[in-house]
């Protein structure tokens, strides 16, 4: 990977960056889904250059949450503030990475046209795609090492090399906030190692990581904190203080 170690935020685009108040902060989160309460009294604060493991039971609200983080479910109540501002204004700082079970892998297209989805918010209605947003693909591919699987169908891909692709559009988007859906299920233990340390590069550039995960033996290697919930919040943290047997019974039953 060629990614910079330097705590601050890359902002390819040039003009896009704000270096200051990268901080997201959720207050009071209520989600219904269907007339059925999903989520409840969620509450944390946190900044770039962190990765957040969102820990929880089957149906805690874990998608839920990163869905709506997204913007693509709708708070009952509560509010989301990125930047100090309501997360609405700044929604193309954000990038959804869905469960791979969840994509349609047959779908036409080759790595860079995926990637190439990631200038789609950048452009709006009226600029057409320039040699300025093929340069910033270019870089995501080489950052995701996929320059030599660029015109490979993503339906030729492993599941290691489809993670790398998501991930290289979210960076074509300049996203400084990545939300990842069970990034690390199905793939072998050598890919996960390799997620990991790209999610460390990642936010040793100056991102932010939320991801669900459910080994919660591999937690404490792969995060830096972690948000237990059981629809409503157990505990959020850094790893060494939060994610502790209690904890972890409090959000499991046990």
């Amino acid at each position: 990977m060629s990614l910079s170690t330097k705590n601050d935020h890359v902002c390819w685009g040039g003009g896009g960056c704000h270096a200051d108040h990268h901080r997201l902060e959720v207050q009071n989160l209520r989600v219904s889904y269907r007339e059925v309460l999903a989520l409840d009294n969620i509450g944390f604060a946190t900044e770039c250059g962190r990765s957040i493991a969102l820990i929880g039971p089957n149906g805690a609200g874990k998608s839920t949450l990163l869905k709506t983080l997204a913007g693509l479910m709708k708070a009952d109540s509560g509010s989301i503030i990125w930047r100090g501002q309501p997360l609405t204004r700044s929604s193309h700082e954000i990038a959804y990475l869905p469960q791979r079970g969840d994509v349609d892998w047959n779908f036409p297209i080759t790595v860079r046209g995926l990637v190439e989805m990631g200038r789609y918010p950048n452009l709006g209605w009226w600029r057409t795609y320039s040699k300025h947003d093929a340069e910033i693909v270019q870089r995501a591919l080489t950052a995701m090492d996929l320059l030599d699987l660029q015109d490979r169908q993503i339906n030729a891909l492993s599941g290691g090399q489809q993670q790398r692709t998501f991930i290289a559009r979210a960076l074509a988007q300049e996203a400084h906030v990545l939300l990842l859906d069970e990034p690390f299920t199905g793939l072998d233990k050598p890919a996960q190692e390799n997620l990991s340390r790209l999610f460390r590069e990642l936010t040793a550039e100056g991102r932010l990581l939320i991801a669900s995960h459910h080994d919660l033996q591999t937690v404490t290697g792969f995060f830096d904190d972690v948000l237990l919930i059981k629809r409503s919040q157990v505990v959020f943290g850094d790893v060494a203080t939060a994610f502790t047997s209690e904890n972890i019974g409090a959000a499991y039953g046990q």
